[in-house]
């Protein structure tokens, strides 16, 4: 029986919660006349069923299956509360508060409210994928959506331009944000919401994925008393989570940080957050100007998104202050281009410019059930020639651990470029190739980071496909 034959459609799956379904050992596998039709595990067939009458509120029909027919219905089709949390989530019955808490429970980065003409869902993103967790009926699509704008303080009669909003949810044992994010679309609003942890602890440079030689050459550059380092990378790839790990890392009482961000996604004890409001005139460089009155040492920008925030930027570190922010590019050299094609003169960039980073996020195959095999060339882009060294690959297959999707967790891969004085020379010039200087100095570039993920089986070569494509 293939893995697919486990899945139960999305509409018969929400009619019991992840918690009913663990606790009581069950899945619902087919509606009938008679009423819900339930599979378990459990002997006790007359006591169960009674109960779930009463907790279901539901006629129910039971059918016996073994144990790891049950486990694997249950672990394709449901995910527990992330044991790391330490405490359990409480949610009320209402189907809004369920959707948030139960995205919050299994680690959900954003949720998804999509509707279309024939159907409306909501999908979770989970280790940077996105997944259908719920269907919601076309007549209550817009009660729900009206439910979370209200919460975000957004105008519900406003419906065909995007707004964006924020909720704060606090219970007796958790507290977390949410960023509201609408969007008018043919069949209606399409809502983002991206859940914004509070919890710091697990912010720690050493957890991140740096290597011992490139978080060594990180810390060197991040405590340098003044400059620029630079974070590069596409939206998702983890750079906000390495500037917030810096800035722990940085912050102590001797130290005053300031930071403007959209939208502060974590809370740090002793550094001067400032949310960004661009509709009143507080954006990257009007914020970054008045901090240099405010006797800064470390500043972190969200983003540098144009030449104004760039120059202050520079202008900050030429004046003796830390500069952290981020940048889109897709190397770290390239992130020297894209500063000199905005404006900044190369000799600026050269005397200010600490250290260049470019990062991705990769899931991580799953130790319990990854495969090795071997080396598979098929997987591999056309062009790329594969290393010697390389004779194996480990492919993903599936178990309960991992919920069959092979893959559990992520971490970081990183392209650390400390700028030197023997850099200097190719950044005024706008030089491209420095392949040799990379090698010499025996930086990994993020191409060659990923093949050493596939040869020590921590990934896939499909997850590190986009990263082998010259």
């Amino acid at each position: 029986m293939s893995l697919n034959s486990y899945s139960i459609p999305n509409k018969l799956q929400q009619r019991i919660t992840a918690e009913q379904a663990f606790h009581y050992r069950i899945v619902p596998v087919a509606n009938s006349d008679n009423g819900m039709v339930l599979k378990t595990d459990t002997e006790a067939l007359e006591n169960l069923l009674a109960e779930l009458q009463i907790v279901l509120n539901t006629p129910v029909i039971l059918q016996q299956c073994n144990k790891e027919e049950l486990q694997k219905y249950l672990s394709t089709n449901y995910r527990q509360q992330l044991a790391a949390t330490g405490k359990k989530l409480e949610y009320t019955s209402d189907f809004l508060e369920k959707i948030l808490f139960q995205a919050k429970q299994i680690g959900s980065s954003d949720i998804h409210f999509e509707s279309y003409e024939k159907r409306c869902r909501v999908r979770f993103r989970i280790d940077g994928k996105l997944m259908e967790q719920f269907s919601v009926p076309m007549d209550e699509y817009p009660t729900i959506i009206n439910k979370i704008k209200i919460k975000a303080n957004l105008d519900i009669a406003e419906k065909r331009l995007p707004q964006d909003g924020r909720i704060s949810i606090k219970t007796s044992n958790t507290e977390f944000d949410i960023r509201v994010s609408s969007l008018p679309t043919l069949y209606g609003e399409k809502l983002v919401l991206r859940l914004l942890s509070k919890d710091t602890e697990a912010l720690d440079l050493q957890s991140l994925g740096f290597t011992k030689t490139e978080l060594k050459r990180f810390e060197e550059n991040i405590k340098k008393p003044n400059g620029i380092v630079l974070i590069s990378g596409p939206t998702g790839s983890g750079k906000t989570t390495t500037l917030y790990a810096s800035l722990k890392h940085l912050n102590d009482d001797r130290t005053n940080i300031l930071t403007v961000e959209d939208p502060i996604e974590y809370t740090l004890e002793g550094v001067n957050q400032v949310q960004l409001q661009e509709n009143i005139g507080l954006d990257f460089a009007n914020t970054l100007k008045t901090f240099l009155r405010q006797d800064p040492d470390i500043i972190m920008l969200g983003e540098i998104r144009d030449v104004a925030t760039a120059n202050m930027a520079i202008r900050a570190a030429l004046t003796g202050h830390l500069v952290l922010s981020t940048i889109h590019t897709n190397s770290a050299w390239a992130t020297i281009s894209r500063l000199i094609d905005m404006g900044i003169p190369s000799f600026l960039i050269a005397s200010t410019l600490n250290m260049s980073v470019a990062q991705r996020l990769v899931r991580k195959l799953c130790n319990d059930c990854k495969r090795e095999i071997p080396l598979d060339t098929s997987l591999f882009p056309e062009n790329f020639t594969i290393p010697e060294y390389l004779n194996t690959n480990f492919k993903p297959i599936g178990c309960n651990t991992c919920h069959h999707t092979g893959y559990h967790g992520r971490k970081a891969i990183y392209e650390i470029l400390p700028i030197t004085q023997d850099l200097l020379v190719p950044i005024k010039e706008n030089h491209l190739g420095i392949e040799d200087y990379l090698d010499e100095k025996e930086i990994g570039s993020l191409k060659e980071n990923a093949i050493q993920l596939i040869q020590s089986g921590v990934t896939s070569v499909e997850e590190v496909h986009s990263l082998l494509i010259d």
